[in-house]
Parts: C-alpha cells; structure tokens; sequence
C-alpha cells in the first residue's frame, strides 16, 4: 500500500512538472504538443504492443476516440499557450477551474443533476481567477487562454467514461494520442499560419526535455497511476490529483522563482482557490467513509 503511495504522489508530481518543461522548452506551443504527441504515442503502441495490451476496436470507436484525443491536443495547446503568455503559476490557477467545468459539463452531457456543492466550490475557484484576471492586468491573455484549455481539459475525462466501459485504457490512450497527433498534423500548418513559429526543429535542448516531457510526465506517469490504481481506490488516485497544480505552483516557485513576480493579488486568488479545493477534499473524504464496504 506504501509502495502504491508513493507511486501515486511520484505521478502526481511528474504531472505538476509538465508547467515546468512547457516554459523551459522553446518551441511554439502548437509545435511542441506536436512533438509530445508524436514521441508518446509512437513509445505506447510499442510498449503496449510488446506487453500485448492494444485491443481490437471498431472503426467507429477508432472515430470517436480520434475526437476526444484532438480535444486533449487542444488542450495540451492551449495550456502550455497560457504557459508562455503568462507564466506557470497562472496556468495551473487557471487548471484549477476544470472541477467548476466538470460539475457544469458532466451533468448536461449525461443529463445528470448538478452537484450544488460541486458548482459552488467551482464558483469560489473562479472567483479567485477572476481576482487574478481583475488585479494584474499583464496576465489577461494568459488567464483568458488558460480557462479555454481548463474547458477542454474538464471535457477530456468525462467523454473518455463512456469509453472506458468497453475499451481498454491502454489501448484507448494509445489511440487518442494518435488520433490527436494525426488531426494536429493536419491543422499544424493553418495554426503556424496564424501563429508563426522561427523555431521548426527542436535542438537537442529541446529534444532533450521533450523526451523527458513524453517518457517520463506522460509514459512513465500513466504506468505510475494505473499501478497505483491497482492498490488504491479510484476516489484516492482522483483524489490525490487534485494536488497537481499546487505541485506545480510550488516547483515553478522553485526553478523559476515566479513567487516574485506575481502581486498580492494572484496570492488572495490563488488563497481562495486553495480553500475550495480543501473544502472539496473534506467532502469528498466524508462522503466515501458513508459509502459501506463490501461484504
């Protein structure tokens, strides 16, 4: 249980770190999930290939798979675009609202009752963000760019349920990172169009941290959880993965020393922020001691 922990945390962590690689490597965002994709998902199919993981799928799956892992593309764009019109620690304030996201999207795409609870802590999330894009005006297009990717990234794991009931999560991020890498390819020229890149290549700096991004915060990280998951409910692995953007917060503060750049502004949002996810924590965890063990 122990060892299950600490691969949790260590995936968790490795989660976090991704905010910290999407400034330190210099490529466009467009290209540099590009680049992602095509070194993750060529690593899983041979991975998963060799452990013999990867499932027969209808085409029609293959599609809808292909949809969502664009989606998750977008995503990756527009979180690592609010990275570099920003800064890391207003990216993942930003990440912060995909909880408001889910509990407003999940409901209407199932045609579920709202969670009040949900929805109101999501509010006071947003409210902290709104604090930030009101006091420190130099973060607007950052913020407006990181609530975009933080609607995307809250549509990622509610499209992927119903998937998961008849495809393996192997063979599903194995395809959606495909399918992602594919439709990114063939938007990549419109994107650089619009938004140019004098960079093309990544260098070895950049090939460096890009392999590091891939194998280790994407690869690696998934092979973490889903041995984690094996120990742990999927309450403590979802759980615990409300801790990413503090990590994170904490490493850009570290490396990057962002703590002296933000205004007392981004702490009073950031300080409300970090209230309604504790207050989350605490609900949820009285909630599950409701829930009677089996047998």
């Amino acid at each position: 249980m122990k060892k299950a922990f600490l691969q949790l945390h260590l995936a968790v962590f490795l989660a976090g770190f991704t905010g910290i690689l999407g400034r330190l490597i210099t490529l466009n965002e467009g290209l540099l999930v590009w680049y992602r994709l095509l070194i993750s998902s060529a690593t899983m199919w041979v991975l998963f290939l060799l452990l013999k993981k990867i499932q027969k799928i209808s085409f029609i799956d293959i599609l809808k798979i292909t949809g969502v892992g664009f989606i998750a593309a977008m995503h990756w764009v527009t979180f690592y675009g609010s990275i570099k019109s920003a800064n890391v620690s207003v990216a993942l304030v930003c990440f912060s609202s995909v909880g408001f996201f889910t509990a407003l999207l999940e409901p209407l795409i199932f045609k579920k009752r709202i969670d009040i609870t949900e929805l109101l802590l999501g509010i006071v999330v947003m409210i902290g963000i709104y604090i930030i894009f009101r006091f420190d005006p130099k973060y607007k297009i950052g913020i407006i760019i990181g609530i975009i990717s933080a609607v995307l990234g809250s549509l990622f794991p509610i499209l992927n349920k119903s998937l998961l009931h008849r495809v393996g999560v192997e063979t599903l991020l194995s395809y959606e990172l495909t399918g992602g890498f594919l439709v990114l390819t063939i938007l990549l020229p419109f994107y650089l169009h619009y938004f140019p890149s004098n960079q093309f290549l990544p260098g070895w700096m950049n090939l460096f941290w890009l392999l590091v991004l891939s194998w280790a915060c994407s690869v690696w990280a998934f092979q973490l959880s889903a041995n984690a998951l094996k120990k742990l409910s999927a309450f403590t692995v979802n759980l615990t993965y409300n801790l990413e953007p503090v990590y994170g917060i904490l490493l850009a503060f570290v490396v990057y020393h962002e703590n002296k750049e933000l205004s007392r502004w981004f702490y009073i949002g950031f300080a409300l922020i970090g209230l309604a996810l504790a207050i989350h924590i605490i609900l949820l965890r009285k909630n599950e001691k409701k829930i009677p063990s089996p047998g």
